[in-house]
């Protein structure tokens, strides 16, 4: 048994929780405190658990506790001298780490970054910081930590432990009752707003499971696959956002999300030819949230209803939780009895406790945050306002612990103890250097037990200042587990040297297309190029069209050193003002690269299409290639818009693309044509077939020569983006069925689920209440009810970008998956978005590893046809078989993939071609989707950081906004300039009055004259009027609106080149920040309604002192003020 805090310690809080509980009594608080909400959970506690979360016991006293090392367990001992970090790639194709429950010891929780390759800054594993001019050797600075034996926080003689959490249950209770169905396996997700607000995520069920409360939460961890106990009906909570959209329910749900955004004279290829607006994998329209399609099936957004009763009893929505002894309702026993308690009761979501964790998140390795330096230095005496510190109090006690606040608030606040900190943070704190507080560290939970509310944690490094952009960045890449470090010597050796040409013996082997009219478009300072196209037209009328697809498996061969780095990273990250390669320089930008002017290796695929855009005839297979010449989508756009000069030879003001070869600039044009003309026809096809697009204008960035930005725009889809998005679909798809058929359990696929129905259905009602028809029973009519309520808003694009950004809340992510893992289930591998029945990624393999695997699977395809026909013609002495195709054309031969020769060949093939068995192909799924995951939150993660920058450039912003949602506390509003969504919470301010109409959805806000008087004890309660509203008098307005430039005094600011024109020729004529003076403030009382338009002020958030956000305030205007 662990002990717990020295006596003394206990005493004093104790006091000074009386004390509190003392200034409490003169006025009853309208909101519970998250101390007192963490006991809202509907599961039995013991009486002792209770009273340490209902006085916010924390057992560690972060400012001047000391805990007596004397008496430690004998049978204690760190595993962190046994367990090193591992780097990303030795976890590449392993499940994450089963749980060790109940330890006795502190679980170092590092088994997924060995040696801490996760962040190398070098080769030699030594991490380096702006702020430690040494280099932290972390292997060394564990066995540090480990070897100073530092007491846990839970020990103490002479006290018996208070448990502020029920115990974990075994591995095998929790087996058993998973065959037994008693509790249900689930993913643990924290919401954004209300940390003590949870959801788990059950398989086949439809509605997510609300954990409330940290004590019915159980140490769980955002990201953690825990077990969960459902409770009774009769505890289930109400379900929110049942009846419809507003009173701050449904879509207002994470003021922290900020859309996708694009880089502006980049120099690589961010590509999105095929995922934008189908694939769901990441954001898919750029407007509200950055997470649409998110795996969260539901992040709630309003607070939970959570009450005290006397004696100790609580109230969570109403329903108390269960007491001792038996229930008077009977459990939710299987699936099927929660499925129909759901069907049975649509208004109510189900409610539940943790009972286990099975495995750890990740995010428990990778904590980024900030040390309350602050407080321990006071507590210490150092930090005394005209006094000498004191030299005595330099050395920390070995019982002392730093709070450490994380920068997302879905991980709860730890504890951090002194003596484990790296040798350069304690070197400052022996000096008492407080500027420690602003920069931000990297940690990592070592443990938590029950007697302690927060969990204990250990910082490995500093990344510097927070208010810094490299720091935050590498803060961002350390949280997703991206390794930013150079390629090893080994996977490199990998590559042949250069200068490289394609030997003469594999030219033979190919079909050789160099005299082929081929040829690239891109972003026009793309490096990367791995599609080219080219069409032919032929004599029955019909055209044939190619895609060719660098041959990336030629140079990575599997199980060789590139290739398992190509496994580590599998993807390419793009995070705006840099990349992070999948793939080595040399082969990505040179030796893959499809580079006009020189040979090189292919994939293609041939079709031949008619008039009505159907595929009539196909081939596959891997050829040679001379591209003529590199078009930027600008060019290509120019071509269709019929732009171009012959003579001046000019595109949109850009210069003529270079030619190479016997071709003419005349044949690319007429290439181009033909391409987009077919293209429309695939696209009207495809979405008459039933596919449904959530796609609109996107917000994009605009930097200076120093990579700052000063700016921001819109930009939307042009023809030249869908004339390649649709060949590449098409691709895609084709690469789909010939692989999974021809093996049928060991292909990789991508799938898209049909979307939550439950918020399908609120969707549904929310257009129903404004006035638009909405008819989502399948994917197509989805579409087609959202394009015909586009023309009907075609006067307000922003309430139709809203209502795509809506739209897309429903769906769900599109994941890898291995077939033969869903053998039994092949309803589930279509592609909802798209309406395929078949659907992978073959056309990016520069940057997606999958698409590599793919290649290998197409070319065992390939190979097990020629060595089938090779076997047939030889029996029946048939000739012309080279252009027999029974596995890769059009109609594919079951009966002769099913033959003794058929299967010889295609097991002869994918051994040959070493294709991974299906075990192995399910991991590799499984970590290419988490991996995807990672770098659409890295991507995420670096635009919120640039758009922070923004705003901290432009100091204020004054803008117009949408309210989205509206409540008696709190409004959601849309900024259309950042496309992005915020909060303004405008309860208990001093100085402003709020009346909410419950029964038209109207708020009134208006100034007070007399201001609120506060209650003792209550002083921080109520906030300024300040942080809701920026007023002004109207004549420090008109005095404002004299000014044509900068207007510091009142925050219309327009700094850095904002005279600059920030438009390109993909970009709409909107600019995306405009003139403040163009915004004019409200005056009071305002009046609002769902949709009214409000002017509001945006600011920046954070930084050195806290996480990066955007805040948005009100801009009114009042004599009063």
């Amino acid at each position: 048994m662990r002990g717990v805090i020295e006596q003394s310690v206990v005493e004093r809080c104790e006091d000074v929780d009386k004390e509190k509980k003392k200034r409490r009594r003169p006025r009853r608080s309208k909101q519970n405190t998250s101390a007192s909400a963490t006991c809202s959970s509907a599961n039995e506690m013991p009486l002792e658990a209770t009273e340490c979360l209902e006085n916010g016991g924390i057992n560690y006293d972060t400012t001047s506790m000391s805990y007596s090392a004397s008496k430690q367990r004998g049978s204690e001992t760190n595993p962190l001298e046994n367990h090193g970090l591992h780097k990303a790639s030795d976890v590449a194709f392993t499940s994450l780490p089963t749980m060790r429950l109940n330890e006795q010891t502190l679980n170092t929780e590092v088994e997924c970054i060995n040696n801490q390759h996760i962040f190398p800054s070098d080769p030699s594993r030594r991490m380096f910081s702006k702020s430690c001019p040494v280099p932290i050797d972390y292997q060394q600075s564990i066995q540090s930590v480990t070897n100073q034996n530092i007491p846990s926080p839970y020990q103490d003689e002479g006290c018996n432990p208070r448990r502020c959490f029920t115990p974990h249950w075994s591995i095998e209770a929790v087996n058993e009752a998973l065959k037994k169905g008693n509790v249900f396996r689930a993913s643990f997700r924290v919401n954004a707003h209300n940390r003590i607000e949870a959801y788990c995520t059950i398989e086949g069920v439809k509605t997510d499971v609300l954990i409330s409360g940290v004590a019915s939460q159980n140490r769980a961890v955002e990201g953690d696959i825990v077990a969960v106990k459902v409770d009774p009906i009769s505890l289930w909570s109400k379900m929110k956002g049942s009846t419809g959209f507003s009173n701050n329910t449904g879509l207002t749900e994470d003021r922290n999300l900020l859309p996708d955004v694009t880089f502006v004279g980049d120099s690589w290829k961010g590509k999105n030819k095929v995922d934008v607006g189908f694939d769901f994998d990441h954001e898919s329209n750029h407007f509200l949230f950055h997470e649409k399609g998110s795996p969260y099936e539901d992040n709630a957004s309003s607070r939970e209803n959570v009450s005290r009763e006397p004696m100790g009893h609580y109230r969570v929505n109403g329903h108390h939780p269960p007491v001792s002894g038996p229930s008077h309702f009977s459990n939710m026993d299987s699936l099927e009895e929660i499925c129909a308690a759901i069907d049975s009761f649509p208004s109510k979501r189900p409610t539940g406790s943790v009972v286990a964790i099975i495995e750890k998140s990740l995010r428990r390795v990778a904590v980024v945050g900030f040390l309350s330096i602050r407080q321990w230095l006071s507590s210490c005496g150092l930090h005394r306002k005209g006094t000498k510190m004191n030299r005595h109090y330099l050395s920390p006690s070995d019982g002392e612990y730093i709070q450490l606040t994380p920068t997302d608030p879905k991980l709860p606040k730890m504890v951090v103890p002194v003596r484990g900190l790296p040798d350069c943070i304690k070197k400052r704190l022996d000096n008492g250097d407080a500027s420690i507080e602003m920069e931000l560290v990297a940690a990592q939970i070592i443990d938590w037990g029950e007697e302690s509310s927060l969990p204990l944690a250990q910082v490995m490094h500093i990344f510097g200042r927070g208010g810094e952009i490299e720091p935050r960045i590498a803060a961002i890449l350390f949280e997703n587990a991206i390794l930013p470090s150079e390629f090893s010597p080994e996977s490199l050796s990998c590559l042949p040297p250069v200068p490289w040409k394609v030997p003469q013996e594999e030219i033979e082997r190919r079909r050789d297309l160099r005299n082929l009219c081929i040829f690239t478009i891109d972003p026009s300072t793309a490096t990367d190029l791995d599609d080219a196209l080219s069409v032919e037209k032929l004599f029955d009328g019909n055209y044939r069209v190619g895609v060719h697809i660098a041959d990336v498996s030629y140079f990575v061969l599997p199980d060789g050193f590139l290739d398992s780095e190509a496994q580590s990273r599998s993807t390419s990250i793009y995070l705006l003002q840099r990349k992070l390669p999948m793939l080595p320089p040399l082969l990505s930008e040179n030796l893959g690269s499809l580079i006009p002017g020189v040979d090189r290796l292919a994939f293609s695929i041939f079709w031949d299409i008619n008039v009505a855009g159907d595929v009539v005839d196909r081939w596959i297979g891997r050829t040679v290639i001379n591209s003529c010449c590199k078009l930027s989508y600008e060019h290509a756009q120019g071509i269709i818009d019929g732009n171009f000069d012959l003579e001046d030879s000019k595109i949109l003001g850009n210069d003529c693309p270079q030619l190479h070869g016997h071709f003419k600039l005349s044949d690319v044009i007429r290439s181009v044509k033909d391409l987009h003309a077919i293209s429309k026809t695939l696209r009207t096809n495809r979405f008459n077939n039933g596919a449904l697009l959530l796609d609109g204008v996107e917000v994009i960035l605009l930097f200076d020569e120093n990579g700052i930005p000063y700016d921001s725009s819109f930009s939307v889809p042009k023809d030249s983006n869908f004339l390649v998005e649709e060949f590449m679909l098409l691709a895609n798809r084709t690469a789909a069925e010939v692989t999974s058929k021809a093996f049928p359990d060991n292909a990789l696929l991508r799938r898209h689920p049909e979307p939550n129905l439950r918020k399908l259905r609120e969707f549904e009602a929310f257009c129903s209440k404004h006035g638009l028809e909405l008819d989502t029973s399948s994917s197509g009519r989805f579409h087609h009810s959202l394009e015909q309520i586009r023309v009907k808003l075609k006067n307000d694009t922003v309430l139709f970008n809203i209502l795509l950004s809506y739209a897309s809340r429903p769906m769900q992510l599109a994941t890898y998956f291995c077939t033969g893992d869903l053998k039994e289930n092949k309803n589930g591998w279509s592609h909802y978005a798209l309406a395929f029945p078949l659907y992978t990624h073959f056309t990016s393999p520069l940057r997606r590893y999958p698409d590599v695997i793919v290649h290998r699977i197409l070319a065992a395809a390939i190979e097990a046809e020629e060595l089938y026909m090779k076997q047939v013609a030889k029996m029946r002495k048939v000739k012309n078989w080279e252009e027999m195709r029974c596995f890769t054309g059009i109609h594919f031969d079951k009966n002769a993939a099913e033959s003794v020769e058929g299967r010889k060949s295609l097991s002869v093939a994918a051994s040959k071609h070493q294709l991974p068995c299906t075990e192995v192909l399910v991991n590799v799924a499984d970590y290419c989707n988490e991996r995807k995951l990672a770098s659409r939150h890295a991507k995420d993660g670096c635009e919120r950081l640039y758009m922070w920058v923004l705003l901290k450039k432009k100091e204020i912003l004054l803008s117009e906004a949408r309210v989205l949602g509206l409540g008696p506390r709190f409004m959601s509003i849309y900024i259309h300039k950042l496309a992005i969504e915020r909060r303004i919470y405008y309860d208990e301010v001093e100085g402003l009055k709020t009346e909410w109409l419950d029964a038209t959805s109207t708020l009134v806000v208006n100034l007070s004259i007399n201001k609120c008087s506060y209650w003792r004890g209550n002083q921080g309660k109520y906030r300024r009027v300040e942080d809701v509203a920026w007023v002004i008098p109207p004549c420090l307005k008109q005095e404002a609106d004299a000014f044509e430039g900068t207007v510091d005094k009142w925050g219309a600011t327009s700094v850095g080149r904002d005279n600059v024109a920030p438009m390109g020729p993909s970009c709409t004529s909107e600019s995306g920040v405009s003139d403040a003076n163009e915004i004019e403030p409200s005056f009071f009382p305002l009046t609002v309604r769902t949709l009214s338009t409000i002017p509001v002020v945006l600011h920046a958030v954070g930084g050195d002192d806290g996480p990066l956000d955007i805040g948005a305030r009100l801009y009114m205007s009042s004599y009063y003020g």
